[in-house]
């Protein structure tokens, strides 16, 4: 039988090279973009509304791993308010492997913080993003965002940005990421936000994985924007786990 190249079992591999094999380019000059979303075989992105009734164990994997090796996380508001989120929880020695080995990760093997875009810095100050996280989270918003709400979050441990005067572009939002040092992002939605920034051409990776569910429903899709696009990408590897589940990596051409 003719082997598929780039598809692999995900028993064959241990976490090193699963690690690997999901590595950031070394030696980065400008912002490294990469998306990851799970979704249903026929396309959901949620069931009852968030993405916990699609993870898969090879699912929680590798979304464990990528927010290891990523210097940032970067979430829309609406997705921080519907999935719960909390802060990132990486293992610190892995983190600091990544370092070493110069593909992500950080020196110290703290986790990366949740980067946040607001354009009015509407988060609550006692949701888990404050105060259930190691490293604190960056607010994204702009001049317009209600000054004592700036305050209240700032005041729960944030790092509130302006980076914007109305709206925040894509452009914008990688710029402050850079201006800190956090080249390595991973972005985790919500549709918008990915959309955003693939209509601005600026995703370089998707990591897309596909559970073995029919969800039904009439629930949305990964990526939405103002307006179509056709950004060519290629596939880069397939990676199989018993289950079912599919974990694929595309790449921009």
């Amino acid at each position: 039988m003719q082997r598929i190249p780039n598809v692999t079992q995900l028993a064959d591999l241990d976490a090193d090279a699963l690690a690997r094999s999901y590595a950031y380019p070394r030696h980065l000059e400008r912002p490294w973009v990469r998306a990851n979303f799970v979704s249903s075989i026929d396309g959901a992105l949620a069931v009852d509304g968030v993405t916990k009734g699609l993870a898969t164990p090879a699912d929680k994997l590798v979304f464990k791993l990528l927010r290891e090796l990523a210097d940032v996380i970067l979430v829309g508001a609406g997705t921080v308010r519907t999935e719960n989120y909390g802060g990132a929880r990486t293992d610190d020695e892995h983190r600091r492997a990544h370092f070493r080995h110069g593909v992500g990760g950080s020196e110290d093997g703290s986790p990366p913080p949740i980067a946040v875009v607001s354009g009015s810095a509407n988060l609550d100050p006692a949701a888990r993003l404050f105060t259930d996280a190691r490293t604190p989270p960056l607010i994204l918003t702009t001049a317009q965002a209600d000054k004592d709400r700036v305050t209240a979050l700032e005041d729960a441990g944030a790092e509130v940005v302006v980076a914007a005067e109305f709206a925040i572009t894509p452009a914008a939002l990688l710029r402050v990421l850079t201006e800190r040092g956090l080249p390595r992002v991973l972005c985790e939605g919500g549709p918008h936000l990915f959309g955003q920034l693939a209509e601005a051409d600026l995703v370089d990776e998707l990591c897309l994985t596909t559970a073995p569910l029919l969800v039904g429903g009439a629930g949305g899709r990964i990526s939405l924007s103002a307006k179509q696009f056709g950004t060519s990408m290629a596939r880069k590897q397939l990676v199989l786990d018993d289950d079912g589940t599919v974990l694929a990596r595309w790449a921009r051409r």
